[in-house]
C-alpha cells in the first residue's frame, strides 16, 4: 500500500510537469517565426537602405573549420556588412588560415583579421575577442557567431529584413544540428528536450516574462543596446556569455526575438557523445552559479524527471502505472516535435534514459572537476574558480 501510494504520488507529479511542457509548447513553438519562408525572402524596409552589419568571429583553434566559416560569410547576399575575425591566441594554424583569406582581393573590403597574442587579466578568451572587435565595429547591429558555423548566403539579408520589420533590439537565430552519428542524435535529444523544458524560448517576445534565450552561433543585437547594458565588458568573465547576454537585453526591457531559420545556419556542435559529454563539462556547474549545493539538487531533479517515468512504469502495477504512462506519452510527445525541426527521428526518444544519465554524469563530472582544479580549463587556458564566482551576472 505503502508503495503503491509513491507510484502514484511520484507518478502525478511527473506527469504533471512533462504534460504541462508539451501542451505549453505545442501551443508557444508554432508561434516562433521561420525567416527561411518565401516572405522574408526580400530586403530590409528602411529609409536608409540595408543597415550596416558587423559579423563578430571570435576563434581559437579552429583550423579545421574557419576557413569555411569566412568564406560562407564573405558570400552573403547582403551589401553593407563588414566580417572581424579575431585569432584569439591560437596555437594551430588558425591565424594562419585566417590571413590568407583575408589576403584574397574579394576579401579586401569585407574582412579584417585581428590576432590577440595575449589575454588580460580579469577576462576569458572568448569574451575578450568579442569585445576587442565590437570596439572596432562599424556596423549598425552585431552579429556575434562562432568559428564553425556555416552561413547560407541569405541568411543575414533575412533575419535584417524580419528585425527591422519586428523592430527587434536583439535577435537568435537557432542554427541546425549537423549530426553524424547516433550517439550525436541522442546527445543533442535529451540537450533539446531538457532545454525545452528549462526554457521557453516561445515566451522570449513577451515583456511580461523573466524568459531570455542567448546563442553563440547567432546572437544579433542592435550596437546602441549592446553599449547600453554594458558591452562584453559586463560579461568578462562569464562562461555562458551568449545566454548572459540575452538575458542582460532582456532584463533591460529591450525587444527579444527567438527565429527558426531551418538551414540558414548550420554547424556540426561536437563529434560523438562523449564529445559533447566534454564540450559541456565547462559549462554545466556554470549554469548552477558554480554552487555545489544546487548542482546536487540539480542531480536529484534531473534523475526523477528522466530516469523515473522509465523505471516506474515497470515496477508499478495496475492503474498505477496511470500517470508514469502520461509522463512518457509526453515525453515522446517532446520527441515527435523534434522530428519535425531537426534531423532527430522519433524513435530516440527510447533512447533517452542514456542520453539523461550521460547529462546527468556530465553534471557531477563539471562540479567535481572544477572544484578539484580550482577553476575550469577552457582551450588551453585555465581561469580560477574564485574569479569566475566574482565575475558573474
Amino acid at each position: 500500500m505503502i508503495l503503491e501510494t509513491f507510484h502514484w504520488i511520484a507518478g502525478s507529479i511527473l506527469a504533471l510537469a512533462w504534460a504541462s511542457r508539451i501542451v505549453d509548447a505545442a501551443i508557444g513553438m508554432p508561434r516562433l517565426p521561420d525567416v527561411a519562408k518565401p516572405e522574408w525572402d526580400r530586403r530590409p524596409a528602411t529609409p536608409n537602405g540595408e543597415p550596416r552589419v558587423s559579423i563578430i568571429v571570435p576563434a581559437r583553434n579552429e583550423q579545421d573549420d574557419i576557413r569555411a566559416t569566412l568564406d560562407s560569410l564573405l558570400a552573403l547576399d547582403y551589401s553593407n556588412y563588414e566580417v572581424i575575425a579575431v585569432d584569439d591566441r591560437s596555437t594551430d594554424r588558425t591565424g594562419q588560415i585566417m590571413d590568407e583569406v583575408a589576403a584574397d582581393p574579394a576579401a579586401h573590403s569585407l574582412l579584417r583579421i585581428v590576432h590577440v597574442t595575449e589575454l588580460p587579466p580579469g577576462w576569458l578568451g572568448k569574451t575578450h575577442a568579442m569585445w576587442t572587435a565590437a570596439n572596432l565595429a562599424t556596423g549598425d547591429w552585431l552579429l556575434f557567431t562562432d568559428g564553425d558555423v556555416q552561413f547560407k548566403p541569405d541568411s543575414v539579408r533575412r533575419v535584417i529584413a524580419y528585425a527591422e520589420a519586428e523592430r527587434a533590439d536583439h535577435v537568435v537565430l537557432f542554427p541546425r544540428m549537423v549530426m553524424e552519428h547516433p550517439g550525436e542524435r541522442m546527445m543533442i535529444a535529451i540537450f533539446q528536450s531538457l532545454f525545452v523544458f528549462g526554457h521557453r524560448p516561445w515566451k522570449v517576445a513577451d515583456p511580461k516574462a523573466r524568459d531570455h534565450m542567448g546563442v553563440g552561433a547567432f546572437n544579433m543585437v542592435r550596437r546602441p543596446v549592446y553599449e547600453a547594458v554594458g558591452t562584453y565588458q559586463v560579461l568578462r568573465m562569464e562562461v555562458l556569455d551568449d545566454m548572459k547576454l540575452g538575458k542582460l537585453v532582456k532584463n533591460a526591457g529591450f525587444r527579444q526575438r527567438n527565429v527558426f531559420g531551418e538551414d540558414l545556419i548550420t554547424l556540426r556542435w561536437v563529434k560523438g557523445a562523449f564529445g559533447i559529454v566534454g564540450n559541456l563539462t565547462k559549462n554545466f556547474f556554470a549554469v548552477l552559479s558554480f554552487q555545489w549545493p544546487r548542482t546536487v539538487a540539480s542531480i536529484i531533479v534531473l534523475t526523477f524527471l528522466n530516469l523515473v517515468p522509465f523505471v516506474g512504469i515497470w515496477f508499478s502495477h495496475g492503474w498505477a502505472r496511470l500517470p508514469y504512462a502520461i509522463a512518457l506519452l509526453s515525453l515522446l510527445g517532446i520527441y515527435r516535435g523534434m522530428s519535425l525541426l531537426s534531423d532527430v527521428p522519433m524513435y530516440y526518444f527510447f533512447a533517452h534514459p542514456i542520453g539523461a544519465s550521460l547529462v546527468i554524469y556530465t553534471l557531477a563530472r563539471s562540479m567535481v572537476l572544477t572544484i578539484r582544479q580550482d577553476g575550469i580549463v577552457w582551450r588551453g587556458t585555465k581561469y580560477p574558480l574564485e574569479d569566475l564566482r566574482r565575475g558573474m551576472v
